[in-house]
């Protein structure tokens, strides 16, 4: 069997990739990227979300597709809908799709794109399933260093609850999800096991570093002149601040624990995520 993976170069592909490793054989896996030059160790073809044209052939002989959602915000319905056409066209067998967690209820900016993907891949006939990832961790830790040298962690989202995974749990999900049966037309809402607040966070990297780091909320219009300070592009510092608004709704929590579940483990903890960033 045959497994197609979309952005197996990404931030979460290659990860992926590597859990897949664990699980089947490697000349079972084709990484489909739009540099096939920086694969190694599997097959690779070019795979580029905006040629159409092109895409039908790189999927012949794919059984499962893994379709990791673009990153390419208000682009991503249409590239999407790109791929699943070619992917019926080629005759895929089934879908697995990463979205985002509760997407039709979530007030978060990106849950429209997803919803239409979901409506995309329910109208095509294709056996598929979905994965609703909820927030990374490194989202969150990502900032760290930062918020150390700045002597504060900022943001808007409140005392809303998040419950955040790592990368890799999420890859493992996906790997467990495309090399095992009984998951066709499932919805998995996937989170972590512990939820914590931004607060909860600060006091963490406080606790791990020895220094004292609060956490500052701050309204969404000043976050995001922060963010732009720190020279992240406007679009996208205003993109953070209204996520952030969103986590205060409650938009980033689950506590089905169907994540850890399903990958037969507890989700990597907030703790191990902050000690991984320090060392």
């Amino acid at each position: 069997m045959k497994i197609g993976i979309t952005g197996a170069t990404g931030q979460l592909g290659s990860i992926v990739v590597e859990q897949l490793k664990g699980k089947t054989d490697a000349a079972n896996l084709v990484a489909l990227v739009r540099s096939p030059e920086k694969v190694e160790g599997i097959e690779a073809r070019a795979f580029d979300y905006d040629k159409p044209e092109l895409l039908p052939e790189s999927l012949k002989g794919i059984d499962k597709l893994l379709l990791i959602s673009g990153n390419e915000i208000g682009q991503r319905a249409r590239q999407h809908e790109n791929i699943i056409k070619a992917a019926k066209e080629a005759g895929v067998q089934s879908i697995v799709y990463t979205s985002i967690l509760h997407a039709d209820e979530s007030t978060i900016s990106l849950a429209g794109e997803h919803l239409a993907t979901e409506k995309l891949l329910a109208d095509s006939g294709i056996t598929h399933t979905i994965l609703r990832n909820g927030w990374y961790t490194e989202n969150y830790t990502a900032s760290i260093p930062p918020s150390i040298e700045a002597g504060a962690f900022i943001g808007s989202a409140g005392d809303g609850k998040i419950a955040s995974a790592t990368r890799t749990d999420f890859a493992e999900a996906a790997a467990v999800v495309l090399t095992s049966a009984g998951h066709d037309g499932k919805v998995y809402e996937l989170a972590g096991d512990e939820a914590y607040t931004l607060s909860d966070l600060a006091a963490e990297i406080s606790k791990q570093t020895g220094k004292d780091i609060p956490y500052a909320n701050l309204p969404e219009e000043e976050y995001s002149k922060a963010l732009k300070g720190f020279g992240l592009p406007d679009a996208f510092a205003d993109a953070i601040a209204n996520w952030d608004v969103s986590a205060s709704q409650g938009d980033l929590f689950d506590d089905s624990k169907t994540l850890s579940s399903l990958i037969g483990r507890p989700t990597t903890p907030l703790s191990e995520a902050v000690k991984a960033v320090l060392a």
